[in-house]
């Protein structure tokens, strides 16, 4: 039986061990990936996070996070990353969840591709963190496996520390009556609709990053079309409910009360 064993780091060889792991999962070399062992050692060092999941010994994923604005109350995490598929990502965040709780605080941000259905479902779904802002290009130029070709958007989201965890079962949230699309993926490319409903969706592509390797026209329609839409709806003060079906992301446009959100929202 798999034993997973998550611990703070706090040593070189352990920071060079991440190194070595985050070149797996993002394509680099240990020495230009994400972050560097000497970082990771200074943060650790100032009483940050730096964790590490182990699984029968070996390493399968790694988080790193600092201390953010508004001070005393938020926790950043700055990158996470794990051997897919071995519920490793979801044992992290709650390691890091509970740490930040000891400590008081109250929420956790983060960054991730909001083109990423996987990370979407895990984030949104998975996590109950909800997007708040959209930042265009916020990371450069990248060259790694994971985002070459592509331009660096993300979306900043929140992990309200004070809300009850989800059920396991949970799987996003229903439809509202009257939704519309603003994108809608119609043969693998985005069409653009009207964003003016109170209820608003915006489709995901099945796998941008194949999509970056096979067809970057069609990613860059992607991009584009989702930077147009939620860019335009967060920065408006809408409200992302959460993910229908793994696929769509659910709007709300409207002034925020009870009886306009769906049930399940988890708002």
């Amino acid at each position: 039986m798999n034993h997973l064993d998550i611990r703070e780091l706090r040593t070189m060889e352990e920071f060079e061990t991440v190194c070595c792991l985050y070149a797996d999962i993002w394509g680099t070399e240990p020495s230009t990936g994400p972050i560097s062992a000497e970082v990771m050692r200074a943060l650790s060092h100032a009483g940050n996070y730096v964790g590490g999941a182990y699984e029968n010994g070996r390493m399968t994923g790694a988080s790193v996070a600092f201390f953010a604005e508004p001070a005393g109350t938020t926790l950043h995490s700055h990158i996470t990353g794990a051997v897919m598929g071995r519920g490793t990502g979801l044992a992290l965040k709650l390691h890091q969840r509970q740490w930040a709780l000891d400590r008081g605080l109250k929420r956790i941000t983060w960054t991730y591709d909001p083109l990423i259905r996987r990370n979407a479902h895990f984030n949104l779904t998975k996590l109950g963190a909800r997007p708040e802002e959209y930042l265009q290009s916020f990371y450069g130029a990248m060259d790694d496996a994971i985002n070459g070709g592509d331009e660096s958007d993300r979306v900043l989201t929140a992990w309200d520390l004070s809300a009850p965890r989800l059920a396991a079962e949970h799987d996003g949230v229903p439809l509202p009556a009257g939704a519309a699309h603003a994108v809608r993926d119609l043969d693998g490319l985005p069409r653009l609709g009207p964003a003016d409903a109170e209820f608003v969706l915006i489709d995901l592509p099945d796998d941008i990053e194949a999509l970056r390797r096979t067809d970057a026209a069609a990613a860059r329609a992607w991009r584009l079309a989702v930077r147009e839409t939620l860019g335009a709806l967060l920065a408006d003060g809408a409200r992302v409910l959460g993910l229908h079906d793994r696929r769509s992301y659910v709007v709300h446009r409207a002034p925020a009360t009870s009886a306009h959100l769906p049930t399940g929202s988890n708002q």
